[in-house]
């Protein structure tokens, strides 16, 4: 990078991994707000459960010291849209060539699995290469039934799942490629 007076700086990235997938999880929330806010579904991230063991107090109010999971959480996201049960999961890699299955938990898969049995839709969103696919939780049981890999190659995601164009507003508009999938009169 070149400053004023020809000096020259070397600025070195430093990558967090705490937070990945943070950013995905971060727009898929603006856009469920402007979905909210045009009242065309109500869907919300859910809270993961915890139970506190330890807490104090500081002149700002209650803090959590020490807490605890109190059961796995399902799937990131639910709410209804279009007097259907909606449920999902964001995920996020860095993977260029697959997306690793070990970033499903089982207890997830079952409950997309519940989810489904009971007429609902579900599904994950996959955030690969700065590209967003949306997978039917069909087409990832059918993956998991009959394969044996330990990761979802980026050609399975290419041919089985839907491409999420970014917009403006919202920032990914899922809703339209969920209305492609799901609510398309020749279905």
């Amino acid at each position: 990078m070149h400053y004023p007076n020809n000096i020259k700086k070397n600025i070195t990235k430093i990558t967090n991994y705490a937070n990945r997938g943070m950013d995905l999880e971060s727009e898929i929330n603006d856009s469920n707000e402007y979905y909210i806010e045009i009242n065309r579904a109500l869907i919300y991230k859910k809270p993961t459960p915890i139970g506190i063991s330890k807490a104090s107090y500081t002149p700002h109010g209650r803090k959590i010291d020490e807490g605890y999971f109190l059961a796995p959480s399902t799937l990131d996201y639910n709410g209804l849209y279009k007097g259907k049960y909606i449920e999902f999961e964001a995920k996020e890699t860095q993977n260029k060539t697959s997306f690793p299955l070990a970033n499903i938990h089982n207890h997830q898969i079952l409950h997309l699995k519940k989810v489904l049995e009971h007429q609902g839709i579900a599904f994950l969103l996959i955030k690969m290469c700065g590209i967003l696919y949306l997978l039917k939780g069909e087409d990832l049981i059918d993956f998991i039934n009959n394969n044996t890999r330990k990761s979802i190659p980026l050609s399975y995601l290419q041919e089985k799942g839907y491409l999420i164009k970014p917009a403006i507003h919202p920032n990914y508009p899922y809703l339209d490629t969920v209305d492609e999938i799901y609510f398309r009169k020749d279905r």
